[in-house]
């Protein structure tokens, strides 16, 4: 009977995160928000859409909006390439993809060494930052994926798509 609860604990101080790059920083959101990772899909621009809304796809029959991470995080625009990768995630029922430069990998982190975040990270608005992890060799940025993706971005997502 103890070790099921002592299996229960284990589990409840381990994260898993998709982790990926945005220039030389590491990211990562948690993977239970992650639906799929895609190469580039032709991507169809919206007018009138907000400057980080690269435009919609079509995945499978239905329309989703793809969010340029780099602009949404107030980071320089960059051409895509071979890594550049579209991360589809769902938040609050909603479905979007986040263009992202290349994606790493999925790590599993500890909860004890996730910290606050500093007030500036990366040149990135800490607003959109829930937490940092000290690893033995980087650091790994957490992105507050309800954060970047408030009702009111919703709200202009739908308009979009």
């Amino acid at each position: 009977m103890n070790e099921k609860v002592e299996a229960k604990n284990d589990l409840t101080e381990i994260l898993q995160l998709v982790s990926f790059l945005i220039g030389n920083e590491e990211f990562g959101v948690e993977i239970l928000y992650v639906q799929e990772i895609n190469r580039m899909l032709p991507i169809t621009k919206v007018p009138n859409a907000p400057e980080f809304v690269e435009g919609v796809v079509n995945l499978r029959g239905r329309v989703i909006p793809v969010i340029d991470l780099r602009r949404k995080l107030g980071m320089s625009r960059k051409e895509h390439d071979k890594n550049t990768r579209i991360i589809v995630v769902e938040v609050n029922g909603n479905t979007i993809g986040f263009i992202v430069d290349a994606v790493k990998e999925v790590v599993r982190i500890p909860t004890s060494i996730i910290e606050p975040p500093p007030e500036l990270v990366a040149g990135v608005d800490a607003e959109f930052i829930r937490s940092v992890c000290k690893l033995e060799d980087r650091l790994l940025i957490l992105i507050d994926l309800t954060k970047i993706i408030s009702t009111k971005v919703y709200d202009e997502l739908k308009t979009v798509a």
